[in-house]
């Protein structure tokens, strides 16, 4: 690992608000809690539309993005017009069109095939068929023709069976009339302390006459160590999840790794392959991916590297890279939820700096 590594800090909301406007607008499907359009915020965009159908995600989205128009219909129900009489804009001014469509269908730590095509229960007890909901991305931005889009989805999109969906998705957005590239992108190389692998598309109208463009992996990356650095004692808050912890099977599995190792190392270690998804972290490497089921209680999941704990959420929002006074709403095993599912906000701002220079301003100098 070479070059200069700057001290890891993410700007407080209050920062992020007075930066400057780039000229470059958005509009955001399957929102979440926000940590896209926080990405988009911290790159200079405006958010100036956002749709989200689950009423936890929403309270975090409003808490954070009072300036956004924030949807809750069904994504299935609302149309181009809808989202342009809205904003005042035509077909074809939108700058960016966002969405992170609900891909636990295409998950590795997930069922994958075998829930394909039926109805599931997805957070808040919301349930709906969740791998059909990229076409309904797709339907809008073929009715939007935004200037330029980027979807994510999972890793698991480009593995196994699913691997089918993803050549079918990269067709039909480029039958909507885009130059099309997708690349498997990981958070702990774009400046978040955390390795979380996502499928990044890109999309560049026909028009423009521009290639979809990648930001660069950092020649470093941050760790756990460089995370935490200044974070408040909050002794009561990690007592209390030790004593939780420790009433758990999986708490006792925790006791059993060794403490502060020099990379993640998982429960199956120690118990003949099972709980794989119980990791003790480490100080010396950026998180493991979290996932949003972890913070349940009892759950296997993310681990401290020397407390037999989950993370604190001041923790959390320092692994995910959210600004230490972003509002996560709920209960703890819901403020861990949103997270979980975010986007992490810094990898969002660097994909969406290098499309504004590399696409957009350039579109605008020729």
């Amino acid at each position: 690992m070479s070059g200069i590594k700057p001290i890891y800090r993410v700007p407080l909301m209050a920062e992020i608000n007075e930066i400057p406007w780039n000229g470059y607008n958005v509009v955001s499907t399957f929102s979440g809690g926000g940590g896209s359009c926080l990405g988009y915020r911290m790159a200079g965009f405006h958010v100036l539309w956002a749709n989200e159908f689950v009423e936890e995600a929403r309270k975090t989205y409003r808490a954070n993005h009072p300036g956004t128009i924030l949807d809750s219909h069904d994504i299935r129900t609302v149309t181009a017009n809808d989202i342009l009489s809205a904003i005042g804009m035509k077909v074809g001014e939108i700058d960016l069109f966002d969405g992170s469509p609900p891909c636990c269908a295409f998950s590795t730590a997930g069922k994958r095939e075998k829930g394909w095509g039926k109805e599931r229960a997805y957070s808040d007890d919301k349930v709906q068929r969740i791998e059909d909901l990229f076409e309904e991305y797709i339907r809008i931005l073929r009715e939007l023709q935004p200037k330029t889009f980027v979807a994510e989805n999972v890793s698991g999109m480009v593995k196994g069976t699913a691997l089918g969906y993803f050549k079918q998705y990269i067709r039909e957005m480029k039958e909507c009339g885009y130059r099309v590239k997708a690349q498997l992108l990981n958070s702990k190389w774009l400046g978040v302390p955390q390795a979380r692998e996502r499928i990044i598309f890109i999309g560049v109208r026909n028009d423009l006459e521009k290639d979809p463009v990648f930001p660069k992996p950092f020649p470093y990356f941050y760790t756990l160590h460089d995370a935490f650095k200044d974070l408040p004692e909050e002794r009561e808050e990690k007592d209390r999840l030790i004593e939780e912890y420790a009433r758990y099977r999986s708490g006792t599995v925790l006791r059993k790794l060794p403490k502060n190792p020099k990379r993640p190392i998982k429960g199956s270690s120690v118990m003949n392959g099972s709980y794989f998804n119980l990791s003790r972290e480490s100080f010396y490497a950026p998180c493991s991916t979290i996932c949003q089921m972890n913070g349940q209680k009892g759950a296997a999941g993310n681990c401290h590297p020397v407390e037999d704990r989950k993370f604190t959420i001041s923790e959390l929002k320092r692994i995910t890279s959210l600004p230490d006074d972003f509002i996560l709403t709920g209960e703890y095993s819901k403020q861990w939820e949103r997270a979980g599912r975010m986007v992490p906000p810094v990898m969002m701002m660097n994909i969406a700096k290098t499309i504004q220079k590399e696409v957009l301003d350039k579109c605008k100098t020729t």
